[in-house]
C-alpha cells in the first residue's frame, strides 16, 4: 500500500504540473474577454467534443454510475440511452445552431445569448439567468470541492482541510490563468484519462473472472437479481426508475458549462466531427461503467459502499503504476467539472453583471483582471463552504443539474426552433423550470414518484409555449 501511495503521489504531482503548464500556456494567448470566456471561438473538434462531455460528467461518471450498476444491475442500464439521448440533443439539435446564432448576435455567455436574442433592454432575462446560474453553480462547485477532499482522503489519507485546499488551488490556478482555453484543454486530457481508466478496469475485470460467459455465471451465483432486467423491482417502481434514468438526458441542453463549449467551437466542421467523437466517448464511458458494476458483484460481493468499487477494482486488478494513473482519473473527473462550473459562475458576475448590467467600461486587460479576480473569490468562497462540510450542499446539488436543465434547456431549444417565442415566454419558462425543480424536490415527489427534471422540463416547455402565445395576442 505504501508503494501504491508513493506512486500515486508522483503521478499526481506530474498531472498537476501538466495542468498548471496548460494554464500558463493558455494565459499567454489570452488577450481579450472573448479569449478568456470563449477562447476566441477557436476550439477544434477533439477538444470541443471531449471537453464538453467531460465537464458534464463529474465524479459520478467514474464512481456513481459504476456504483448504480453494482446496486441495481441490468435495470440501471437505462441511464446509458438516457445520457446518450442528452448528447444527441446537444450535438444534433443545439451545437451548430447555437454556435452560429451566438456569433451573429455577439453573445459571449449564455445570459448574453438570452438577452441579445430577445433584445431585452431592461436586463430582466439576464438577471434571472445569472441568479439561477450562480445559485446552482456555487452549490455544485462547493460539492465538487468536497468530493476532491473525500477522494484525496481515500487515496492518500490526507485530511480534507488540506486536500480541499490543495485540489482547489490547482483548479483555481489554471482556470484563473487561461480561462476557457485552459479549462477546455485540461478537460480534454482529463476526459481521456477518465475513459481510459474505465475501459481498462472493466475489461481487465472481465478477463480476471475468466471471460464474458464465466463472468455472467459468477455473477448469477453471487447475485441473481443483478442480471434481471427489472432488478427484482415491481413493474410500477421499475417503470418510474426507467423514466427517471432516461430523463437524465433532458438536463444536458441546459447546462451552461457544456453548451458554451459549442459557442467556442471554430466552425461547422468542428461540430460535425465533434458529434461522433462525443458520442463515442459517451458510449465507452457508460458501457464500461455498467460492465464494471456488474463484474463488481462477483469481485466484491456485499460491498458496503458501491461507489468504492472503481478504486477497489483498480487496486486489485492493475499494476501499481496503472492503478495510480487510473485513480488520478477520479480526481480528473471532479476537476474537469469544477473548473468549467467555476468559470461559468465567474462569467455571470464579471461579464454579465459587472460589464453588462453595471455598464463598467474597462479596457480588455482590466476586464480579464476582474474576471480572474472573480474566479479567485468565488473559488475561495466555494472552498470555505466545502471546508465547513455544509450538509445542505449535498441535498441541493442533487437538483442543481435539474434546476439548470429545466430552466435553460427548453428555452434554448425553443429559441433555436420556434420563431414565435417571446420575452415573456422565456421568463415564464425559466422561472417555471427552476421553481418546479425546487418544489418537486422539497415535497419528496422525486423519491416517491419520478425524478424532478422530467416534470420540470415538461412544465417549463408548456409555460414557454402558452405564455408566448398569450403575449403575442396582446401585441
Amino acid at each position: 500500500m505504501t508503494e501504491l501511495s508513493e506512486t500515486i503521489t508522483v503521478v499526481f504531482i506530474i498531472y498537476v504540473l501538466i495542468m498548471l503548464g496548460i494554464g500558463w500556456v493558455a494565459s499567454r494567448q489570452t488577450r481579450s474577454p472573448l479569449d478568456f470566456f470563449l477562447a476566441d471561438r477557436s476550439l477544434k473538434a477533439w477538444v470541443t467534443a471531449i471537453s464538453s462531455t467531460a465537464s458534464s460528467e463529474s465524479a459520478w461518471a467514474v464512481l456513481g454510475t459504476v456504483g448504480l450498476a453494482y446496486k441495481d444491475g441490468l435495470s440501471a442500464i437505462w441511464f446509458l440511452p438516457g445520457c446518450l439521448m442528452g448528447y444527441l440533443i446537444n450535438w444534433f439539435f443545439i451545437a451548430e445552431k447555437l454556435r452560429k446564432r451566438s456569433e451573429e448576435i455577439q453573445a459571449v455567455t449564455l445570459p448574453d445569448y438570452i438577452e441579445n436574442y430577445f433584445k431585452d433592454e431592461n436586463h430582466v432575462l439576464r438577471l434571472i439567468s445569472v441568479i439561477i446560474i450562480f445559485t446552482c453553480m456555487m452549490a455544485y462547485v462547493a460539492a465538487q470541492f468536497t468530493a476532491i477532499g473525500k477522494t484525496f482522503d481515500a487515496i492518500f489519507g490526507v485530511p480534507h482541510i488540506l486536500s480541499i485546499s490543495i485540489g482547489g488551488s490547482v483548479v483555481l490556478g489554471y482556470t484563473m490563468m487561461g480561462g476557457v482555453r485552459a479549462v477546455a484543454w485540461t478537460d480534454f486530457i482529463q476526459g481521456l484519462i477518465m475513459v481510459f481508466g474505465l475501459v481498462v478496469v472493466s475489461l481487465v475485470a472481465v478477463q480476471h473472472l475468466g471471460g464474458f460467459s464465466a463472468m455472467l455465471m459468477e455473477v448469477e451465483k453471487t447475485s441473481p437479481a443483478t442480471l434481471e432486467w427489472m432488478g427484482g423491482k415491481s413493474t410500477s417502481v421499475f417503470f418510474g426508475s426507467m423514466v427517471g434514468l432516461l430523463g437524465i438526458g433532458l438536463g444536458y441542453p441546459g447546462q451552461p458549462h457544456v453548451i458554451t463549449r459549442y459557442m467556442a467551437a471554430k466552425n461547422t466542421q468542428v461540430i460535425q466531427n465533434g458529434t461522433w467523437i462525443a458520442l463515442g466517448w459517451g458510449l465507452l464511458i457508460y458501457s464500461s461503467s455498467i460492465l464494471l458494476g456488474i463484474c463488481g458483484q462477483a469481485l466484491f460481493p456485499g460491498l458496503e459502499d458501491p461507489e468504492h468499487l472503481f478504486p477497489k477494482a483498480a487496486e486489485l486488478l492493475l499494476p501499481t503504476l496503472l492503478t495510480a494513473i487510473v485513480l488520478t482519473g477520479v480526481l480528473s473527473a471532479i476537476m474537469s467539472t469544477v473548473s468549467a462550473q467555476i468559470l461559468v459562475a465567474a462569467s455571470a458576475v464579471a461579464h454579465d453583471i459587472y460589464s453588462k448590467m453595471l455598464k463598467q467600461s474597462l479596457s480588455h486587460e482590466k476586464i480579464i483582471f476582474v474576471s480572474r479576480l472573480t474566479v479567485l473569490f468565488l473559488g475561495l468562497g466555494a472552498m470555505l463552504i466545502a471546508l465547513g462540510e455544509t450538509r445542505v450542499i449535498f441535498w441541493f446539488v442533487l437538483f442543481a443539474w435539474s434546476g439548470l436543465g429545466a430552466s435553460f434547456g427548453p428555452l434554448i431549444l425553443f429559441s433555436l426552433y420556434w420563431k414565435e417565442i417571446t420575452r415573456e415566454g422565456a421568463i415564464a419558462g425559466m422561472l417555471t423550470g427552476f421553481i418546479t425543480t425546487l418544489v418537486w424536490k422539497i415535497t419528496g415527489l422525486s423519491d416517491s414518484l419520478i425524478y424532478e427534471l422530467v416534470p420540470a422540463f415538461v412544465f417549463s416547455s408548456v409555460a414557454i409555449y402558452c405564455v408566448s402565445k398569450s403575449s403575442q395576442k396582446k401585441l
